[in-house]
């Protein structure tokens, strides 16, 4: 027997999927919804998180729960999201000094200046993307940093599936039990120096990562 929690989240699953709840729209207040369905504001509320967490609504805060239109998957490769024609970019930038994990990241002395530059990609109204670079002050250039440098020899990225943090979670308007890809860029000059660390997250929902291996004439040759 379904949970009062699953039957909600199926009822309003059907509105969508059938259309009768348009992309865009505004769901009823939650107090509205819990009364309507006869369950508690913390039921309705799971109810809510089921559909958050499979893409079908967004919580906007001090707005409501509205609709999602249909989400489109971006892959990330290359160091860049792909397609990227429809994304709309939004950028901070922020001096900060090397604390905690960024130290090693970055091979700098704690305190080193740095210059965070903020990245939250969106597509209408729906972010896709949240990303944070560090580039030390005496590198950063007059331009935020997009993608790969002349002078960068290496690159390493590590990915991780994780649960997002609290502040990713709203930054990206999404539930705190969809899993995110988290990728760890870090870029270094031909002398070994670190340029550029990266931090980027990316909701599970609507991203890939794609990874292409050359290999090189003595592996070919292994091979044989």
């Amino acid at each position: 027997m379904q949970s009062l929690r699953d039957t909600i989240a199926a009822d309003l699953r059907t509105q969508i999927t059938a259309g009768h709840l348009k992309a865009g729209a505004r769901l009823p207040s939650e107090p509205m919804l819990a009364a309507q369905y006869k369950v508690s504001t913390p039921t309705l509320r799971n109810a809510l998180a089921l559909l958050q967490a499979e893409g079908l609504i967004e919580k906007i805060h001090g707005k409501g729960n509205f609709v999602r239109h249909p989400l489109r998957r971006l892959t990330y490769t290359g160091g860049r999201l792909t397609p990227d024609v429809d994304l709309n970019v939004t950028i901070h930038t922020t001096n900060v000094r090397a604390h905690g994990d960024l130290i090693p990241l970055l091979k700098v002395p704690s305190r080193t200046p740095l210059t965070e530059f903020l990245y939250l990609t969106h597509r209408r109204e729906s972010p896709h993307s949240l990303a944070r670079i560090y580039v030390p002050q005496d590198l950063a250039l007059a331009e935020p940093p997009r993608c790969r440098r002349p002078g960068w020899a290496e690159t390493r990225e590590t990915v991780t599936a994780r649960l997002p943090a609290p502040e990713e979670a709203s930054a990206l308007r999404i539930s705190s039990t969809l899993a995110v890809l988290a990728i760890t860029r870090v870029s270094s000059d031909t002398t070994g120096r670190v340029v550029e660390a990266a931090r980027l997250v990316l909701p599970g929902d609507r991203a890939n990562a794609l990874f292409i291996t050359h290999l090189t004439t003595e592996e070919r040759g292994t091979e044989g």
